[in-house]
């Protein structure tokens, strides 16, 4: 099965793609999707739209798997967070590949085993669950493959394993 992780944002956008049998997974791609810093807001987001599509088209993910947001002192970013992850979710909704969220604490307990794990403890996981030699870069890509490597970790029994 491959999985294609995001963590969303608008100025940065991590994604991470991994292969899993439910047990061992192996990262294919990762990265960040940068959206140019001038642009209107509305072209940021169509840009988003179009590198998410290109992802997609690229990969043939079995799963798209997002992280759910948490709530941010600053209003005007957390609406425009949400506004890019709306982006996501109607790409994954219109190339039909099943779509699933999973919330901050979910993602530190499926990687960490520990709901309250710091940062770098989920990137040292992400790390060594996918056999790497250093830690994803930049942050938003390891968050991205934690998303995926929680979907694989949560739902062992969707899809169908080893097939892809």
């Amino acid at each position: 099965m491959v999985i294609l992780g995001i963590d969303p944002g608008y100025g940065i956008l991590g994604f991470g793609v991994i292969e899993t049998d439910g047990i061992h997974h192996k990262a294919i791609a990762y990265g960040a999707i940068e959206t140019p810093k001038l642009s209107r807001f509305p072209m940021r987001l169509k840009y988003i739209g179009d590198q998410i599509d290109g992802l997609i088209t690229h990969y043939k993910p079995d799963a798209v798997a997002v992280e759910e947001l948490f709530f941010q002192n600053n209003a005007k970013t957390a609406i425009m967070v949400a506004e890019a992850r709306g982006v996501v979710l109607y790409v994954a909704e219109s190339k039909a590949v099943p779509l699933f969220e999973y919330t901050p604490m979910q993602i530190k307990q499926a990687t960490t085993g520990y709901g309250r794990a710091e940062k770098h403890q989920i990137q040292e996981m992400v790390k060594m669950l996918l056999g790497l030699t250093k830690i994803p870069k930049p942050d938003d890509a390891a968050d991205a493959l934690a998303v995926a490597i929680t979907h694989a970790q949560t739902n062992p029994k969707l899809g169908n394993f080893g097939v892809k």
